[in-house]
């Protein structure tokens, strides 16, 4: 079908919501779930409704169609990755957890065809008093109740690779809207009254950056969709791609039109080979619908849209070095003035907006302003997807309003602390983002409140972290990802880093000084202040906050010598149980340093001043004779 005006398209779309098949079979078909098997379990469905006469496709010209049989549905991420695959039945909205191919009969028997629930497969708690409670509806589980699912509307809900599903829903409706009945000024007036700010990091107004490209008189204009998502354990904009290809491609022409630009790139790494084949995919569709290309429903607006593999930067993420690696140059920053929106692609004015920002804007032309302004903060409107992951009970993918505090984020949604630990700190923001403690956990989520705290948004990466978990440990690891991915363009970042990182090597190695504790704040301070790109300003932040907040953790390892989470392995002691050994020697002819001396018939003695600490030891002994210790405050 092409659609040659926006009354072909409406049409279109008033017949599909009259064929719509509400009782559906769902199945995730995102990358958590599909690399846990949920492709073996789609083809069981299908085989299953085939063989059962349930197939709803195979029925269409029946008027009972919709009341007897399934349609069965793949789609993008529903949410609670680490539960897949998942499988939901419409319209009740029963989910089911962890389904194998072997349970599919027993969903089709007891659900499909009775309205039982299997109860085996769904979400449940054991609460305190031992009982099981069990949460079969989505609407009624804790991990969505808190959640407001706007970007994400059609995430797990439509088959991405299907674009009368898009429609349904009433895709391309706000492209339409904006084409026929609104100028580019009333468009950017419109995003601007929303208050929707970049979702991708920094939190720049996007009508203000809509607004400056378009002020710039120039014959070439391009806007480019950044998914260059680089963030260790981010993957919200991922699900975005392959769960709403079209919202995105829709997002990303409206801004077209805003800035006068009859052009659009869409930036993915190629770590993300199902986001790329659906986009591509859905590219294609919206060309033959004549939703991309010439004369866009008869309005006489045309837009291309491409597609960039990147090679996996970090720091392409950052809109200059983005802008170098689509022109085929290294992915290095440039300084800013001048931006992007004055001199950007090809040296053309150029805008950049993040996946989830781009989705956010068909809803707010559809809806108005008001009503994305009626979630949020009055400061940060909207909603925001987040990454969740690390020693929390449900990781996935949540949206929740702006100003939701961190305590409902964390224990609330994610259900809390796994195997009952107790709660240390949050990493929210990614490597560039910052360190929080328990102190702030009724933090509200919006811009301002988490820079205040000395942290950042982000692209919505959030780890939790237990109270096993190092945290100088924790600072190590952030800045070595920001280290190796540091460009070296400039010299505060490239060399920077590379201090910051020797350093607290020394410290988890617990060889550091306090004289080198205090070089790694004055260094840190230097970079944020002197780098030349984002990468380099923000790789500080996780040193900072947590020399910040966990000053006395950096102390223990510094001055004591001691991990009060037990994870520097410098940290630890190799003794010699003299009841268990048997004198066989074994550990002392693998230890590369000899410090394990002996003879037969006497227990053989560790030289703790020589030992390095390796466990070879440890891992020879085969009378489990090596006893590991940690050092703490009072034998340090």
């Amino acid at each position: 079908m092409r659609f040659a005006t926006r009354s072909d398209l409406e049409e279109y779309i008033g017949s599909l919501k009259k064929q719509q098949q509400k009782q559906r079979v769902l199945v995730c078909m995102g990358t958590g779930c599909l690399a846990k098997g949920a492709e073996a379990v789609y083809r069981r469905f299908a085989e299953v409704l085939a063989r059962e006469g349930l197939d709803v496709s195979l029925v269409l010209d029946r008027e009972d169609a919709a009341e007897q049989h399934f349609a069965l549905c793949p789609t993008g991420c529903m949410g609670i990755c680490e539960t897949g695959p998942r499988v939901r039945v419409e319209p009740h909205g029963i989910q089911y957890l962890r389904v194998r191919p072997e349970d599919v009969e027993e969903i089709v028997e007891e659900t499909l065809k009775k309205g039982s629930i299997v109860y085996r497969l769904v979400q449940s708690e054991v609460l305190p008093d031992g009982r099981v409670q069990h949460w079969p509806l989505m609407k009624d589980d804790p991990f969505y109740r808190k959640q407001v699912r706007l970007v994400l509307r059609n995430c797990g809900t439509i088959d991405p690779e299907n674009l009368d599903e898009y429609l349904a829903r009433d895709g391309y409706l706000a492209l339409a809207k904006v084409l026929t009945e609104m100028t580019p000024e009333d468009v950017i007036g419109e995003i601007m009254k929303s208050g929707l700010r970049g979702r991708g990091g920094g939190g720049f107004p996007t009508g203000r950056k809509w607004q400056f490209a378009r002020m710039v008189k120039a014959d070439k204009k391009y806007v480019i969709c950044n998914g260059d998502e680089g963030d260790p354990g981010a993957f919200m904009n991922r699900c975005l791609m392959e769960g709403d290809p079209h919202a995105v491609l829709e997002g990303l022409v409206i801004a077209g039109y805003a800035i006068g630009a009859q052009e659009g790139y869409i930036y993915v790494r190629a770590e993300y080979p199902l986001a790329v084949k659906r986009l591509r995919k859905a590219i294609q569709d919206a060309y033959q619908a004549g939703l991309l290309g010439e004369n866009i429903l008869g309005t006489g607006f045309c837009f291309d849209i491409r597609i960039k593999e990147g090679a996996g930067a970090f720091v392409c993420g950052e809109e200059t070095a983005l802008i170098a690696s689509i022109e085929g140059k290294r992915g290095m920053p440039n300084p800013r003035p001048p931006y992007p929106a004055q001199k950007g692609l090809f040296g053309k004015p150029t805008v950049i907006n993040n996946v989830e920002t781009l989705a956010n804007v068909p809803a707010i032309i559809l809806h108005g302003a008001e009503w994305f302004r009626s979630f949020g903060t009055a400061t940060s409107p909207g909603t925001k997807t987040f990454a969740l992951t690390g020693k929390v009970k449900n990781t996935g993918l949540v949206e929740v309003p702006m100003g939701i505090t961190l305590r409902e984020l964390i224990f609330d949604v994610g259900g809390g602390i796994q195997n009952g630990k107790r709660f240390k700190a949050v990493q929210i923001g990614g490597p560039s983002g910052g360190c929080l403690p328990e102190a702030f956990l009724d933090l509200p989520v919006d811009y301002d409140s988490l820079c205040s705290a000395g942290a950042i948004m982000g692209s919505g990466g959030l780890v939790v972290l237990d109270e096993d978990t190092c945290i100088v440990e924790v600072a190590r690891f952030f800045m070595s990802f920001t280290q190796s991915e540091s460009c070296g363009k400039c010299v505060p970042c490239r060399e920077g880093t590379k201090h910051m990182l020797n350093i607290l090597q020394k410290i988890v190695d617990g060889k550091a000084t306090l004289e080198d504790l205090a070089l790694l704040e004055e260094t840190a301070l230097v970079v944020k202040d002197a780098s030349l790109c984002g990468l380099g300003k923000t790789a500080p932040n996780p040193v900072l906050t947590t020399l910040r907040y966990f000053r006395d953790e950096y102390i223990d390892h510094v001055v004591h010598r001691i991990c009060p989470a037990q994870v520097c392995q410098a940290m630890r002691e190799f003794w010699i149980d003299p009841e268990k050994c048997r004198t066989c020697g074994k550990c002392a002819r693998v230890c590369p340093v000899s410090c394990i001396s002996g003879r037969p018939k006497v227990p053989y003695v560790i030289d703790q001043a020589k030992c390095i600490k390796c466990g070879s030891c440890f891992e020879a002994c085969p009378f489990d004779a090596i006893v590991i210790k940690w050092r703490r405050k009072g034998n340090a």
